[in-house]
């Protein structure tokens, strides 16, 4: 075991859990720690997290990373020599930049209760739902950070009352990190990444910089804002009462955009990551390219403050790994996330069964924050290894939803095929290792044999055919 010592640390900061990992110089990881937090439900649709707990667990992972590689005789103190950070994305919050005390919960990137901020902005907005499209590639959504963060200014006294002293702080999970880690109150760094201040629905895809008509429609102060580097840049380094001080923070992006980089995703190059969402991005190059079906235009990725800026077509799908979550810790028919497999195993299919997992509204390419989950098809044979499957096919048709989108936009010119001319899809994420749901998918994918729904048409058809429509998958 070589023990030289050259490593580097990546934070990995999710929508249910934090890790941190340190790898070697052939890119091995020598000791990581992962810790899930709380998810919080004040009302239907509302999902929040307490931003301290979130500094917290990244504090701790740290330091159990750092404590378990020392005691594989790995000299991490000395060998560090520099730290990377990706986040959950859109997950909205303000803090006091004299107290560093949050002003209110983390809104989470899934989070719905902006429904009436976007309704209102669609029906006062000359471009309605497409207003800000052409300046940011996003439609209005209660997906993106800037609705959130008009709900935050207009419903919180704390968050009203520090703008209007000059004390707030509006961020990403990305830039509250960097903030505390860089110092917090004692001079933290205030800035964000391209890749997440392209979710935000506020930053201009062409000028990589704050869109000042959009910050003006909106009522948004500009000196709440973080300044906007590269992905690939010496951004500060950690400051001291962390466990690693003086380590360079070396890079930053958004979770989907560094596994678009782990994949290695060139021009016409697409991956699907599934967590708590399934995220499908294809890599665009230089071009811009306008979604006619669905689908967002996105950066995808600057390696360095004069690399090329490339971009993405990207497909969102809100709840994929959640809805495992939810039939683990809302129904409990499983008691880890891990039996959903040998669960789902026990019978050949369905049943009959379908279910839409639109807790909180369907995202791409549908768009509709007012749908609703369901599952239907049940009767007296139904058991829990159908709906268990029900649940992973559900992952599989989203994902075939927003492939059709993505080859509908791309086309020909926008795609790379092998030599056997398919289109390649690269997978990641914790629900790969489940072997089952990658079976379904390429089922799904290739060798469905009928017509194929999405979870919406599945929904009215079935329901107006008296549940009577079969569906074939031949693997």
């Amino acid at each position: 075991m070589s023990k030289e010592e050259v490593f580097i640390g990546a934070i990995d900061q999710g929508t249910t859990s934090t890790r941190f990992i340190i790898y070697d110089k052939s890119a091995s990881p020598i000791g990581s720690h992962q810790v899930e937090f709380t998810q919080f439900y004040p009302e239907a649709g509302w999902v929040e997290h307490d931003p301290m707990e979130i500094l917290d667990s990244v504090r701790l992972c740290i330091a159990k990373a750092v404590d378990k590689a020392t005691a594989d005789g790995y000299n991490v103190d000395r060998g560090l020599k520099a730290i990377g950070l990706t986040n959950q994305r859109e997950t909205t919050l303000l803090w006091s930049k004299s107290t560093g005390c949050p002003l209110y919960n983390a809104i989470v990137w899934m989070d719905a209760r902006t429904s009436s901020v976007c309704r209102k902005l669609e029906k006062e907005l000359p471009g309605g739902r497409t207003h800000f499209v052409e300046s940011c590639g996003l439609p209005i959504s209660t997906y993106f950070s800037a609705v959130k963060l008009l709900w935050l200014m207009e419903n919180v006294d704390a968050v009203k009352a520090a703008i209007k002293k000059g004390d707030a702080l509006f961020g990403t999970i990305d830039t509250w990190l960097i903030w505390n880690l860089t110092g917090g109150i004692n001079g933290g760094l205030h800035v964000t990444d391209v890749s997440n201040a392209s979710r935000t629905m506020l930053m201009n895809l062409k000028t990589l910089d704050w869109d000042k008509t959009t910050l003006e429609t909106l009522g948004i102060p500009a000196e709440i804002l973080p300044k906007i580097v590269s992905n690939s840049e010496i951004i500060d380094k950690i400051s001291k009462g962390w466990p690693i001080p003086g380590i360079p923070i070396a890079g930053c992006l958004g979770d989907q955009h560094a596994a678009m980089v782990g994949q290695a995703c060139r021009m016409g190059e697409a991956k699907s990551t599934y967590g708590t969402g399934a995220f499908i991005l294809l890599n665009t190059g230089n071009e811009i390219v306008k979604s006619n079906h669905g689908l967002l235009s996105t950066l995808a990725f600057k390696l360095g403050p004069k690399a090329p800026t490339n971009y993405a077509l990207e497909g969102s799908i809100a709840i994929a790994g959640a809805a495992v979550q939810w039939l683990r810790d809302g129904l409990g028919i499983i008691s880890s996330a891990s039996e959903i497999e040998s669960l789902a195993l026990q019978v050949d299919s369905t049943g009959g069964v379908y279910f839409v997992p639109a807790f909180n509204g369907l995202f791409a390419p549908w768009w509709r924050d007012d749908a609703r989950g369901v599952c239907i098809g049940i009767t007296r044979f139904t058991s829990k290894a159908h709906i268990a499957r029900a649940v992973l096919e559900s992952m599989c048709f989203q994902v075939k939803d927003v492939l059709d989108s993505m080859h509908k936009d791309a086309g020909e010119k926008g795609e790379v095929k092998n030599e056997k001319g398919e289109f390649l899809l690269r997978v990641d994420g914790g629900a790969t290792v489940n072997n089952l749901l990658m079976q379904i998918q390429v089922r799904v994918l290739f060798y469905i044999c009928c017509f194929l729904f999405s979870p919406l048409q599945l929904y009215s058809l079935l329901l107006t055919m008296n549940l009577s429509i079969p569906i074939f998958i031949f693997g």
